[in-house]
């Protein structure tokens, strides 16, 4: 799904804030010496994990997202595969990191399949987006917008500002990780009218809809967007969760 528009995502998705890295750094207590990247995609995060100096292999399921990745970061070692079936090195990894992906990691088995793949001490990382809009009247506008062509996928109530709907709450129901942390921090993006319908080409409920209810849909948001202005700030709360393998227990 991702792979078809492998290109427009690399250019239009936006990258994270150099305080995120920070705060992994922090809660680690030095620079990983070693990182595995999950759902890697193409290389939105993988720029500043690469800044850190490790020995970064990342991986990524989608072939034409790979590629891309391998033009952007010809020094990174790529896996073109899913997690669930990588083969962690002898004695696990420091850092295992997952920018707005971890979500597609099988839910049944994430947890243990992360805590084989790092050493004791180790550091899980997930973070990613959550798009909103600076104001209210231009929250409620856009979501009438979805409200009237495509319902299924109009903004609730009850959405909770986590990376793709991963909820840290599964570590802290296992044996096999502790001190889990959150952390927030907000961004602005500003995306002309063209721009923020390619960056909804990238969203995978926009991928998902039959075309024809794609094509209208993008009409009349890109109409919304003009008759406001011409450009639409996204406001980008980037949720950050951190947990740490526990140095006495063997992963199940």
């Amino acid at each position: 799904m991702f792979g078809e528009v492998a290109e427009v995502y690399d250019e239009v998705r936006p990258g994270y804030p150099a305080e995120l890295f920070a705060r992994i750094v922090a809660y680690a207590g030095q620079a990983p010496a070693s990182v595995v990247e999950s759902g890697a995609g193409t290389g939105k995060a993988t720029n500043s994990l690469r800044a850190l100096g490790v020995r970064l292999t990342c991986i990524e399921p989608d072939a034409a997202m790979a590629e891309r990745l391998a033009r952007n970061f010809p020094d990174v070692s790529i896996v073109v595969g899913r997690f669930e079936d990588w083969t962690p090195p002898e004695g696990g990894v420091d850092l295992v990191a997952s920018a707005q992906a971890w979500h597609w990691v099988d839910h049944s088995r994430r947890t243990d399949l992360a805590a084989r793949a790092l050493a004791p001490g180790g550091v899980l990382a997930v973070f990613g987006h959550e798009f909103g809009f600076m104001t209210e009247q231009i929250a409620r506008g856009m979501n009438e917008v979805y409200l009237r062509i495509a319902p299924e996928i109009a903004h609730r109530d009850d959405q909770v500002l986590y990376p793709g709907n991963f909820y840290p709450d599964e570590w802290r129901a296992s044996p096999l990780f502790e001190d889990i942390e959150e952390h927030r921090f907000i961004t602005v993006v500003p995306y002309p009218t063209e721009r923020y319908i390619a960056l909804l080409s990238t969203f995978s409920p926009h991928r998902l809809l039959p075309e024809e209810v794609r094509r209208e849909l993008w009409a009349a948001i890109a109409e919304f967007v003009d008759a406001n202005g011409g450009v639409l700030e996204q406001r980008l709360t980037t949720t950050l969760c951190l947990a740490r393998r526990t140095g006495d227990r063997a992963a199940s």
